[in-house]
C-alpha cells in the first residue's frame, strides 16, 4: 500500500502543549477509526510552524478525506516512492 507524507501548515505549531497535541491525535485517531482499516497513521513530526505526517493509504483522495473530515490542512500531499537511510550506502 503506497506511503504518503503530508505537510500541514499550522502557525506555533512547534509551540503546541503536550494536552493540545493529545486532543489533536484524538481527533486523528476517531476519523481514522470511522475511515476503517484501510488507512493508517504511521507518525508525525512538528517542527515550528508545519506538522509533517507519515501514512499509509489506498490514495491520495482517503489522505485528502482524513484531512477534510478532522478539520486539519493538508496543504501538500506527496507519495513517498522509495526511502533511503545510511545502509543504503552499502553495496
Amino acid at each position: 500500500m503506497p506511503k504518503y507524507v503530508i505537510e500541514r501548515e499550522i502557525p506555533n505549531a512547534g509551540k503546541l502543549t503536550p494536552e493540545e497535541l493529545t486532543g489533536i491525535s484524538q481527533k486523528s485517531c476517531g476519523v481514522l477509526k470511522s475511515m476503517g482499516p484501510q488507512i493508517q497513521w504511521v507518525h508525525s513530526y512538528v517542527t515550528d510552524n508545519k506538522i509533517y505526517c507519515v501514512y499509509i493509504a489506498p490514495d491520495e483522495a482517503s489522505v485528502r478525506k482524513h484531512a477534510s473530515e478532522g478539520g486539519f490542512p493538508a496543504n501538500k500531499v506527496s507519495e513517498v516512492r522509495s526511502v533511503i537511510d545510511p545502509t543504503t550506502a552499502e553495496a
